[in-house]
């Protein structure tokens, strides 16, 4: 079963975020754009470009009031040690939830089981807490921020523009479309 047009579930974490441990719930998230970017583990090889790469974005993600929760089931602790250890994840400074009880991988139907880590799942989460776009990877493939950045602004402009939808590869600017009777078979 799909989480697409589901509800965020409750859940409790601890995480690292400038220099700091602080506590994330899912009301934290209430009346704000979120994306949740689960990836396999600390102290590996395509998470830490992946991850960096979205630090380059962030900016752009909190210009648009969207915070970004990165997501392992390594610890808080974890997360400090890698953020002081790497060049690349020490620029990060989004909150990265740790998820030792694997309570959150679970409730984004991302979590491996038999091995406790999550899949690489990225979440766009609107500010009433329902899951608007879902992307699942195979562990090898690294995702792309820009490709984010701009699946969050559909996403916005959908939200603020009920009956309009955006087509594919659209970006901010561009034409979208209204659905009705008088575009079936013209597309």
């Amino acid at each position: 079963m799909s989480v697409i047009n589901t509800q965020i579930k409750p859940f409790k974490a601890q995480a690292f975020k400038n220099g700091e441990f602080i506590e994330v719930t899912e009301a934290d998230l209430k009346g704000k754009w979120a994306v949740f970017f689960f990836y396999p583990a600390d102290f590996t090889f395509v998470c830490p470009t992946e991850l960096g790469d979205v630090a380059d974005y962030y900016d752009e993600f909190q210009k648009l009031g969207v915070e970004i929760y990165s997501v392992s089931t390594d610890t808080h602790f974890t997360h400090k040690a890698w953020h002081d250890a790497s060049e690349t994840i020490g620029k990060i400074k989004y909150p990265m939830l740790g998820d030792p009880t694997l309570q959150i991988s679970r409730n984004f139907e991302v979590l491996r089981e038999d091995q406790g880590l999550a899949n690489r799942g990225t979440f766009i989460v609107d500010p009433d807490g329902i899951i608007q776009a879902v992307e699942i990877t195979a562990e090898g493939i690294g995702r792309d921020a820009q490709d984010l950045l701009r699946k969050v602004k559909a996403a916005q402009y959908v939200a603020a523009h009920p009956g309009e939808v955006c087509p594919a590869k659209w970006k901010e600017g561009e034409a979208t479309l209204a659905p009705s009777l008088d575009l079936v078979g013209k597309i």
